[in-house]
């Protein structure tokens, strides 16, 4: 089963996708086809807190997301996590600093999800930003 889809490219984009076809000698259909396919793949699944706490993002003012797609992990804990980097790639690290090392990545990573969500919703607010938005305060 096949659906028919009208879809209008930037002017740049259908350039690029023709020339793509020129030189590989196929359709352009065929070009954006096998472009789409490798989305396609299967999602990651999040743990159901996780999700949660993203889809809780959905709900908060601009503001709010503002503030979290800016947050930083304080410099303390950065330090920390240095230190115990550090540690484990010269494998002078014990069993309770490494359990300390993964617990922090952890928290780097949820951080990263929060702010990447915020960032998202923003942007689908019809916001426009660049990396310098998100420059850390401390620097």
């Amino acid at each position: 089963m096949t659906d028919q889809i009208v879809l209008t490219l930037p002017e740049d984009l259908s350039e690029r996708v023709r020339q793509i076809a020129e030189l590989t000698a196929q359709p352009v259909e065929k070009i954006l086809l096998d472009h789409l396919r490798t989305l396609s793949g299967p999602l990651p699944s999040l743990p159901s807190d996780v999700q949660a706490e993203l889809d809780a993002l959905k709900n908060l003012s601009d503001d709010t997301l503002w503030t979290i797609a800016r947050d930083q992990m304080p410099e303390a804990v950065q330090s920390r996590a240095q230190v115990l980097m550090d540690r484990n790639s010269t494998g002078q690290i014990s069993e309770e600093d490494y359990a300390e090392l993964e617990q922090l990545a952890q928290r780097a990573d949820r951080l990263m999800l929060r702010k990447t969500e915020a960032a998202a919703l923003l942007k689908q607010r019809g916001y426009s930003f660049s990396q310098v938005d998100f420059k850390p305060t401390y620097e």
